[in-house]
């Protein structure tokens, strides 16, 4: 059998496909084959994305029905473009292939949510004749574009991601410079070539591909990018944030979501669930269940049931339709995560299933006897793995949920709805799911944290408000 061509993709630029002389090879993260090369993009080469950004932005302005017409297309386009793509996020990002079919799924959803967004933009009229020496003037506010916004995209959801950056910035009549992240940069170019065939003008998304340290400090570093919206680590997105200095942020930052499980608990419903939440795309999402309280009565009884479930994931190549668990992102993301494991255990924590480690592939792993001052527990392990803690009371499981850094989502499974109410206005988090793991997200709804989990929320509808202006209107009658 003859080789399968690999294609190198160039940088896209005013509405052009640029080549570079320097490219960067793209891995499979299962095989370690080259699967593809994009190019490396200069300074030169940012600083004429944001030029063409920008003159897109003020020389040639989108009406929203305009906007809607194109982001619906992309939407379509990346529908039927369904399995190629949900291939080349299996192969790139090591996700198994069912997920990666309803990442292509989440995201032509998240196009058309920023569709329909694009016709709901408004303002409101201001009752300023009310305030004394005002009777004879008429106020309202508008929702304007920002300008240039600058999208930083990460591994995990390397498609729907983009996507949730991409589709509310054009929807709010932004331009766009979207950066993927280096090791998964393939699904980009597929989103940026949709939204192209779909009609997007010249300029107004720009895809810039290269290193973090390099491509995103130049952007942080042109002071005509209006806002930049990331999706990563806490330690990048601090960074953001100090170099962007009065401009717009919004930081979707990590997390080592809690979840808590009472004694009421439909505990075949939360073990069931918990293993999900725990090990899809191996552990990788800031949303994955890490911390998981139990109420000691139905302790050990949980923990079996857990394992049982753990044990049933199939692991291996993420383009095996039957796979669960796939590897992670690099084999030194995997050796990492079993460092910690191994510093765990050797704390006195127990493995009661999985811990073991074949290159980039780590087993399922659930730890029990763990401490709170563990990596496995107070970090963000961003791996297949999740560590079960006993409670005597909800105050005490609360407190300890509350115990951390972050606070993006937690869930709760109760029968209670005065446990359940309580849990949902102490918890400090962002969103609490109540009979639900905290990875639950629908593409519609606000979706962000506090704390070191960042700032602003995503969700086309709250993305608008943060990348868009109010301006005051004011009429002298």
């Amino acid at each position: 059998m003859a080789a399968v061509a690999v294609r190198t993709y160039g940088l896209f630029i005013d509405g052009h496909w640029i080549e570079r002389d320097q490219n960067l090879p793209v891995r499979n993260k299962y095989t370690g084959e080259v699967i593809g090369y994009v190019a490396r993009a200069t300074r030169d080469d940012v600083e004429r994305a944001v030029t063409a950004a920008q003159r897109a932005y003020r020389e040639n302005p989108l009406p929203p029905y305009r906007r809607y017409e194109i982001l619906k297309r992309a939407s379509e386009l990346i529908r039927e473009r369904k399995p190629e793509l949900a291939r080349t996020i299996a192969a790139e990002a090591g996700k198994p292939l069912k997920e990666a079919l309803a990442e292509v799924d989440r995201c032509t959803q998240t196009l058309e949510i920023s569709a329909e967004e694009a016709k709901r933009i408004h303002g409101e009229q201001v009752p300023i004749e009310a305030a004394p020496g005002a009777e004879n003037r008429l106020a309202f506010t508008l929702r304007v574009p920002v300008g240039v916004v600058a999208a930083i995209s990460p591994f995990n959801f390397p498609l729907n991601l983009a996507a949730h950056k991409v589709g509310p910035s054009l929807a709010a009549g932004n331009a766009v410079v979207l950066k993927p992240a280096t090791a998964t940069p393939l699904s980009a170019v597929h989103l940026v070539q949709a939204l192209a065939d779909a009609g997007l003008p010249p300029g107004y998304l720009n895809l810039v591909t290269g290193a973090g340290g390099e491509v995103g400090e130049w952007l942080l570093a042109d002071p005509r990018i209006a806002a930049y919206t990331f999706t990563g680590s806490a330690a990048v997105g601090e960074r953001i944030k100090a170099a962007s200095g009065l401009r717009r942020v919004v930081l979707e930052l990590g997390n080592n979501s809690a979840t808590i499980v009472c004694s009421d608990a439909d505990l075949d419903l939360a073990a069931a669930r918990c293993v999900r939440g725990a090990f899809a795309n191996a552990g990788q999402i800031c949303l994955s269940v890490q911390r998981i309280y139990v109420q000691r009565p139905v302790y050990e009884a949980f923990l079996e049931k857990l394992v049982a479930e753990t044990r049933k994931l199939k692991v291996g190549d993420p383009l095996d339709p039957d796979t669960d668990v796939g590897p992670m992102i690099s084999e030194a993301e995997a050796e990492r995560a079993e460092a910690w494991i191994r510093e765990a255990v050797e704390r006195g924590a127990r493995v009661l299933t999985g811990g073991r480690r074949k290159g980039p592939v780590l087993e399922p792993t659930v730890l029990v006897d763990v401490q709170p001052d563990m990596k496995v527990v107070c970090q963000e392990v961003f791996a297949p793995v999740v560590s079960v803690v006993p409670f005597d009371d909800v105050d005490e499981a609360i407190a300890m949920v509350n115990d951390s850094f972050y606070g993006l989502q937690a869930g709760i499974y109760t029968r209670d709805l005065n446990t359940a109410m309580k849990a949902a206005r102490r918890i400090e988090v962002g969103g609490v799911m109540v009979n639900e793991i905290p990875n639950w997200r629908v593409d519609l709804m606000p979706y962000g944290g506090v704390k070191g989990s960042g700032i602003g929320r995503e969700g086309p509808r709250y993305a608008i408000e943060h990348l868009t202006d109010l301006r005051l209107v004011v009429f002298n009658l």
